[in-house]
């Protein structure tokens, strides 16, 4: 019983065994007992015993890994969230420079309305002068024409009055 392969059986194999060999057993007449060999099911026990150590030290393996994934995943998680974390600081900032962008020039292309606007009041207010201006010479000097005209009128309709032939033409 005590071969290799047994042995090389894992707890779980060996207990089932141990359990159905009992299944099996005879039973004692008018008992619920059952007769089973000794040194059969010490064995496979001894077996189990020895099965076990390697088992739980898989077992302790096993978890050593989850708890070591576990905490390589945390970290990984938490490295991940911190990036998320930074960019969306980073788009936020971003959105919130774009935004003062958009308003500096809202404020910037306002003031250049308004500039524009005094400018060009200022300038139609000069031009407006000028023309005043202007029209007052031009005043001048049609009332100078008209005067120098009537003089020549005078002139030219002599004493009595009468048209010099040259003015009826200029004035038809």
């Amino acid at each position: 019983m005590g071969e290799a392969p047994r042995r090389e059986a894992d707890a779980l194999g060996l207990l089932d065994e141990l359990r159905q060999r009992i299944a099996e057993a005879r039973s004692v007449p008018l008992s619920t007992s059952v007769i089973v060999a000794r040194d059969e099911v010490l064995e496979l026990l001894d077996d189990v015993i020895e099965a076990l150590p390697s088992e739980l030290a898989e077992a302790r393996w096993l978890l050593r890994e989850r708890e070591q994934f576990l905490a390589r995943a945390t970290l990984e998680a938490d490295a991940i969230l911190e990036a998320a974390r930074k960019q969306a600081e980073a788009l936020v900032a971003q959105t919130e420079i774009v935004r003062a962008a958009e308003h500096e020039a809202a404020r910037i292309v306002l003031d250049a309305k308004e500039r524009a606007s005094k400018l060009q009041m200022q300038t139609e207010d000069f031009i407006d002068r000028r023309l005043a201006e202007v029209e007052i010479v031009l005043e001048e000097l049609l009332a100078t024409a008209r005067r120098g005209r009537a003089r020549l009128q005078g002139a030219v309709q002599g004493p009595r009055g009468q048209l010099d032939p040259r003015e009826e033409d200029d004035d038809a």
